[in-house]
């Protein structure tokens, strides 16, 4: 499963990837709410959501076309943006209705898939971090297991200029070295795939132990029946 041809061409793996903030991206669940004088005082968007002396919270969802809708600001592109800028042209494009806006803003619905070298194991981690690393997620699973490969771990990730390809890195986090690329940003829909070690003994003795048995019950059975007769 997810494995790549002995010599696949790995994107190559950038620091940036360990800097990166999360990138807001089609389908992702947003909240947020609004304060003003830069966060002095909260704000009562509607009467009907308003309830005395706690925050207002509101939930958007980003689009397919990478837009969402807003109230008083309507339709506005969020996608392709990390959390900080987002907040910072809502916060614009609110100056109109509100003094000093302040945006606090976060996604809901990250998820992030792992295999933690055996497929029997896959995780689906909810992500509820803005910066959570591969090294934090992969720990949330349960950690590499006995059967994975600490030193060849893909960081499989959609490709925005060609869908039908996604990006591939390769992670040695066998080492203090590989550390670093252990701290890469994690974006939603990411598959973390710990490479299992292939053990042909171990596979093969699952595979024929229940047959085995089987015959030694069968063969049980026979020996009782003869020496009944």
């Amino acid at each position: 499963m997810l494995k790549t041809p002995k010599n696949y061409e790995y994107d190559k793996f950038v620091d940036s990837l360990t800097q990166k903030d999360y990138i807001i991206s089609p389908n992702d669940v947003l909240q947020y709410r609004i304060l003003p004088n830069d966060g002095f005082k909260l704000v009562e968007i509607s009467a009907s959501f308003a309830t005395a002396g706690t925050g207002i919270f509101i939930d958007v969802i980003i689009s397919s076309d990478g837009t969402a809708k807003m109230p008083l600001v309507g339709q506005i592109t969020l996608a392709g943006l990390s959390v900080k800028e987002a907040e910072k042209l809502l916060e614009e494009k609110f100056s109109k209705y509100y003094v000093n806006p302040f945006i606090n803003l976060k996604v809901l619905n990250k998820r992030v898939i792992v295999f933690p070298g055996n497929s029997g194991l896959a995780k689906v981690i909810p992500v509820t971090n803005n910066n959570s690393s591969v090294m934090e997620v992969i720990a949330s699973a349960g950690g590499i297991t006995e059967d994975g490969k600490a030193y060849k771990v893909k960081l499989i990730r959609d490709n925005p200029s060609n869908k039908s390809k996604p990006l591939v890195y390769l992670m040695d986090l066998s080492t203090i070295d590989g550390i670093t690329q252990g701290k890469s940003t994690v974006q939603a829909n990411d598959i973390i795939y710990v490479e299992p070690r292939y053990r042909p003994f171990r596979t093969l003795s699952n595979e024929i132990g229940p047959v085995l048995t089987l015959i030694t019950s069968v063969l049980i059975l026979l020996q009782f029946y003869r020496l009944g007769s």
